[in-house]
């Protein structure tokens, strides 16, 4: 079996920009053999909130690389121009391109990599590969579309599994039911309820408002109720001083701070990213619902200061207590359809890596986010987008994808210096791995 210096787990945003991190090192005289593993059957990024009209909240120039390398052929820039757009994206007079476009560009970048992935296989474990008392090397198991398992061997790993859904608590009885789910699944989702009258949006959030949006133009004009514990919807802070706190440089400060240091700055920054949506789209909003005052009908409802505190699924629809923490009542509400716009948890790498657990501590990082395991873990573990409370509030955003992929790749080569003349056929084209 063919053993790799590099696996990763996911092809994204962050092992995209990682690969191409790479392949510039190798331009360069230096080489690492990676090999990616992504459970989509293509690349493809939030493709159910791929909305019409929404746009990208962070500026083209912190794509995959032009930060770390604005030379590179690998920029959002280099990408219109070979796309013969970039006369016309200069005539738009903006830093916010389409998500529909910025999806593109991602697509763009992944497909110049399609040698160097394995795509229709999801990774369900990783365990040691040991020899005598030490992990000398990490075996990757994956399960591909018709059931076959398949084994890699790998130096070293990186771990770029994205979010994983929250779901709240009351909610989690109802995970199969086609009434309610999670915003990271809502078009596909929506379009199984053509005819849903009354919905409901759970959450205040970027994604919260978005859909709310998106259900203006729904065919069936159903009547929607955005229901949230916030006083208001808060506007996202992308001022200038404000946004410092993603620059690259910030990632050491917050770094080299103490944990409750670290607490107090996401704590103070927190609606710099969650529950925080543009200022333009709260502004539609407000729009929406003054229109309903004009015209005397009360279609949709901003529900604010409301917890929900009970559900009830039943045949005529999911039935919500809703709890008003202004007036201390309760109420109960019918909706066809309850999308939970209610964010995601970042701790999926902590289940896929449970059976290195022993030799992973309590999976703190270091400055390069590599897991610090123990003597005995020869392997390297990277987390990317997974590392918010020791690097930062930028750490799960695109803002710092393309230095941190500069920081991963040089501290791989630290640990495996290869020369580029050992990159042959093999170095772009993995070889067979073992199927069980």
């Amino acid at each position: 079996m063919q053993i790799h210096d590099l696996i990763g787990i996911g092809f994204g945003p962050s092992n995209i920009a990682l690969a191409i991190a790479l392949d510039e090192k190798r331009h360069h005289g230096q080489f690492v053999d990676a090999l990616f593993i992504e459970k989509q059957q293509g690349f493809v990024w939030h493709k159910n909130m791929l909305l019409d009209n929404a746009h990208m909240q962070i500026s083209f120039i912190k794509d995959l690389a032009t930060l770390r390398n604005p030379s590179s052929r690998f920029t959002f820039l280099n990408y219109l121009h070979e796309k013969q757009r970039l006369q016309d994206f200069v005539n738009l007079k903006t830093f916010f391109p389409s998500r529909h476009e910025f999806n593109d560009y991602l697509g763009w970048a992944a497909a110049q990599f399609e040698d160097r992935c394995a795509y229709g296989e999801s990774v369900f474990e990783v365990v040691p590969e040991m020899r005598g008392s030490e992990v000398q090397l990490v075996r990757v198991r994956s399960r591909q579309a018709d059931g076959s398992v398949r084994e890699r061997l790998a130096r070293n790993l990186v771990v770029s599994v994205g979010g994983v859904p929250k779901i709240p608590a009351r909610f989690q009885p109802f995970r199969d039911d086609q009434r309610v789910f999670h915003s990271s699944s809502y078009l596909e989702a929506i379009a199984r309820h053509p005819k849903a009258e009354r919905i409901a949006i759970v959450g205040a959030g970027q994604s919260a408002a978005e859909i709310f949006m998106d259900l203006q133009s729904h065919p069936n004009k159903p009547a929607v109720d955005l229901i949230m514990r916030a006083r208001s919807i808060k506007p996202s802070d992308d001022s200038p001083f404000v946004n410092e706190i993603f620059n690259a440089d910030f990632t050491d400060f917050v770094f080299n701070r103490s944990q409750p240091e670290r607490a107090e700055l996401l704590e103070e920054f927190w609606h710099t990213n969650y529950a925080a949506p543009d200022l333009e789209l709260i502004q539609q909003i407000f729009n929406v619902f003054y229109r309903q005052r004009v015209a005397g009908v009360a279609r949709h409802g901003f529900l604010r200061r409301h917890e929900v505190s009970a559900v009830r699924a039943a045949a005529d629809g999911i039935h919500l207590w809703l709890h008003d923490l202004n007036t201390d009542q309760r109420a109960e509400h019918g909706y066809d359809v309850v999308v939970l716009a209610t964010g995601y948890e970042r701790d999926g790498h902590r289940t896929l890596l449970d059976p290195l657990a022993p030799y992973l501590g309590d999976f703190t990082v270091d400055r390069h986010y590599r897991l610090q395991g123990t003597p005995e873990l020869k392997p390297g573990i990277f987390l990317q987008g997974a590392c918010e409370t020791s690097h930062g509030l930028s750490d799960t955003l695109l803002s710092v994808t393309a230095i941190r992929s500069d920081e991963i790749g040089q501290a791989l080569l630290e640990a495996n210096p290869r020369p580029a003349q050992q990159a042959h056929a093999s170095g772009r084209t993995p070889l067979p791995a073992a199927v069980i």
